[in-house]
């Protein structure tokens, strides 16, 4: 499922921060989850505790963002079936998420490759969980922190991260873009290198032979040539 390819641009963009445009919010929504791509939902603690709602959904891998002061409550509630992912991350503007989001990143995308459906929660669904979302989204789409922003919130309208994390993501942007840069650039092959090596040795001896001819054969030391 990971994306290497050119970001989307035109109505292709504008489809995927848009959304399904048929459906209308409603507060009761806050409770439930969303989703925000195929296999991936976003919602809060409730949804996760509610076995029924998780098989109607055919979640198989669980995202457990919470406050270590939660950990007594917010935690995982069926571990003989799924597959959980438990991070403790406070919910202040201090908190790095940046280090803490590969291990999401990577847990989601292997879950969704495999063929299964990830819900990602923190305790109401608003600020911390979002937050890995969209530095989801952004990344895999390759999108600016804006969209990614306007994507997951024209889906789960009522997301509002905190603005540390705002930043963090903003941040995030930047990096990922770097990445994918470095990914994406020209590998020189192996044979061109050591070719160039080559060339690079045969000038140098070039250059020392033709030194040599000019100043001509070294000179006789006057002892050597009484010797003579």
């Amino acid at each position: 499922m990971s994306n290497t390819g050119q970001p989307p641009t035109g109505d292709r963009l504008k489809e995927i921060i848009q959304g399904p445009s048929d459906v209308e919010w409603k507060y009761e929504m806050r409770r439930d989850c969303q989703e925000i791509i195929p296999g991936l939902l976003l919602g809060p603690f409730l949804v996760s505790r509610n076995l029924e709602r998780l098989k109607a959904l055919a979640v198989t891998h669980i995202v457990c963002i919470r406050d270590a002061a939660e950990a007594f409550s917010v935690k995982p509630r069926f571990p003989g079936q799924f597959h959980y992912l438990t991070l403790d991350v406070k919910d202040t503007e201090d908190q790095n998420l940046i280090s803490l989001f590969p291990g999401a990143r990577d847990f989601i995308y292997k879950a969704i490759n495999q063929g299964g459906r990830v819900l990602v929660h923190c305790n109401g669904g608003i600020s911390l969980s979002p937050a890995f979302v969209v530095m989801f989204v952004m990344e895999h789409f390759q999108l600016s922190c804006d969209d990614a922003l306007h994507m997951v919130q024209n889906r789960r309208y009522c997301i509002s991260p905190n603005g540390g994390f705002l930043l963090q993501i903003k941040e995030y942007e930047a990096i990922y873009k770097a990445s994918l840069a470095v990914a994406n650039a020209p590998a020189i092959p192996q044979r061109a290198n050591r070719r160039k090596r080559e060339e690079e040795e045969d000038d140098e001896e070039s250059e020392r032979k033709r030194v040599q001819y000019e100043e001509g054969p070294p000179m006789m030391m006057y002892a050597d040539y009484m010797a003579t």
